[in-house]
């Protein structure tokens, strides 16, 4: 489908109920009764009441998250306050992935059946955003994402018959295509996990691994060329 370029103000949500708190990066050290560091972590009220499941840190004071009710955070202040800069109309989705390259710029990946799974980016800090991927296949359902550098990267679908399907980007995720590679078939009941976008990682450099569960035996599977092909493990 065409992408869609949505408009969305940039505001701060307030809610007089603070009930989701993210656990931002250890910012604060002591000297222990031995001189080594002790390293601590503060929670951090966001003002949202959704169910955080994604975070990527840019910085010490730059860091976005995202989760349920299409909702998408961004703190410029080492957490201490959050903006609230998902896409509008997007509240039934679940933003389960979001992976930000600079202070400005993010992609993002919600889960489901059908056009549920989908990817949007932004490079204006989230006062817009364009939907750059909807899946067409009632079959797929996308869990996570990952990428190598600021323009490739990939994403993971459940299996579509008897396979796991890669989508691919090479333009920071402008654009998506299926990886019609060499994948290992899945057995049965095998899937990935959808709960935080970690599913699926990369080494920044030509390596990629996702891990499953599900079936007669939990499996990692590794590509050493930006996922065109697979080889398979099972885990002990």
């Amino acid at each position: 489908p065409r992408p869609a370029r949505v408009r969305f103000p940039r505001v701060s949500k307030r809610v007089a109920l603070l009930v989701t708190f993210v656990a931002a990066a250890a910012v604060t050290s002591a000297f222990g009764a031995h001189g080594g560091k002790q390293l601590s972590w503060q929670l951090t009220p966001t003002g949202s009441q959704a169910r955080l499941r994604g975070v990527s840190a840019i910085s010490a004071r730059v860091a976005w998250a995202s989760g349920s009710l299409g909702t998408v955070l961004r703190t410029t202040d080492r957490g201490r306050t959050w903006q609230s800069v998902g896409p509008p109309g997007t509240a039934a989705l679940q933003f389960r992935d979001i992976e930000a390259f600079d202070d400005d710029h993010a992609a993002i990946l919600s889960i489901g059946n059908g056009g549920d799974s989908r990817v949007y980016v932004t490079d204006d800090a989230g006062q817009h955003w364009t939907q750059t991927f909807t899946n067409d296949d009632p079959n797929a359902f996308y869990d996570c994402m990952t990428f190598f550098d600021r323009k490739r990267g990939l994403a993971l679908s459940d299996p579509v018959g008897g396979k796991f399907r890669i989508i691919a980007t090479a333009d920071g995720g402008r654009s998506w295509s299926v990886v019609n590679g060499q994948m290992p078939p899945a057995i049965d009941g095998e899937f990935a996990f959808a709960a935080s976008g970690q599913c699926l990682v990369s080494d920044h450099g030509k390596r990629a691994w996702f891990a499953t569960g599900g079936g007669a035996q939990a499996r990692v599977f590794r590509s050493d060329d930006r996922g065109q092909s697979w080889e398979v493990s099972a885990t002990p």
